[in-house]
């Protein structure tokens, strides 16, 4: 079986890592992109071409038009939980599988939900610019975790792991999620209305779906304290920034904390990310080798389910996998054995 790994070179590293390629190989004939720029859907073709099993970036698109034209795909495997630049259903008509990644970051977007925190309260990242600029920092009251209230909106695996973290320090927690039953006596489950009234810090874990698109916009941002902070952890569709610049330079918020937006990759955007009451961070809340690595490795453990004939774990369309290896000697590229 080929597989082809979409990473470029630049981000195969920090976004693969070499333990999982290399387990890669030990499963299949590995085909590396060696370019300097992300595979758009033409270059994708070519590089697929042949290829049984394709793993893609988060920077690497799955659109339409591919899947026709590869006709020996049988599956295409996002290295990441967002596949919304996959066209499932497209897939789904042509029999090739979609799978995302299990969510390995789980540990490493919470501590940096604390870090922003910790950062908003005390004015960290204000007073070491001023000091390195020469300024005199200004000597401004902090707040303590202990005794703040937290909002998480979204009660996910992040979410839960941030309540848990947040409930020793001595923070009051608030959960929005309409989806979920939150169990009595370990948070307070509120309304999103409720959640923006009350907090100190609203954390923005949400999934990013048509139905949360501009979620957090001027009417909830309005709903904000004077003194409370934003965090987004999720993804910049959720907000409609040009509502929370408006409340960031109008002093209607104390501040933001952001690692992700509307720029390219989901980054925060330049504009918001310069303002003085804001902290940014360009998408990194998952990128430390453990969160890398626990993804990396779930791709070898999908290539190794589907080299069984086996349904992986993460697959979002097995219903429509008509493609689907049927014999673990054909899935593998070797001879099936033949019946004495």
């Amino acid at each position: 079986m080929k597989v082809l790994l979409t990473h470029t070179p630049r981000s195969r590293g920090p976004y693969y890592g070499p333990r999982a390629l290399a387990a890669l190989r030990d499963l299949a004939e590995v085909v590396l992109h060696e370019g300097d720029d992300p595979l758009d859907a033409a270059a994708l073709v070519a590089a697929a071409h042949g290829v049984d099993l394709v793993i893609a970036d988060r920077a690497t698109a799955g659109p339409a038009a591919i899947f026709d034209r590869l006709p020996q795909l049988r599956a295409f495997l996002r290295c990441a939980v967002d596949i919304r630049t996959i066209d499932v259903e497209a897939a789904s008509r042509a029999g090739v599988l979609v799978t995302q990644a299990a969510p390995g970051f789980v540990e490493s977007v919470t501590e940096l939900a604390l870090g922003f925190m910790i950062d908003a309260s005390r004015g960290i990242s204000r007073a070491v610019l001023d000091y390195r600029a020469g300024r005199a920092p200004e000597v401004r009251m902090g707040r303590q975790l202990s005794g703040s209230r937290l909002g998480i909106i979204g009660y996910g695996a992040i979410g839960r792991h941030l309540a848990a973290l947040a409930g020793p320090l001595g923070m009051e927690v608030l959960v929005a999620d309409p989806h979920v039953a939150v169990p009595a006596g370990r948070v307070r489950q509120v309304g999103l209305e409720t959640l923006m009234a009350e907090a100190d810090f609203v954390v923005c874990l949400a999934v990013a779906n048509a139905a949360t698109e501009n979620l957090i916009d001027a009417a909830a941002l309005g709903r904000m304290r004077r003194d409370a902070v934003f965090i987004n952890l999720s993804r910049g569709n959720l907000v409609d920034e040009a509502a929370l610049a408006a409340a960031l330079r109008e002093g209607r918020i104390a501040g933001a904390a952001l690692d992700v937006g509307r720029a390219p990759d989901q980054m925060p955007s330049p504009d918001l990310a310069r303002l003085p009451n804001v902290v940014a961070t360009p998408h990194v809340g998952g990128l430390t080798p453990p969160a890398v690595e626990a993804q990396a490795f779930d791709t070898v453990a999908q290539v190794r389910a589907i080299l069984a004939g086996e349904v992986p774990r993460g697959a979002v369309n097995a219903e429509n996998w008509s493609r689907r290896p049927r014999e673990r000697g054909v899935a593998s590229g070797r001879p099936t054995a033949q019946a004495d």
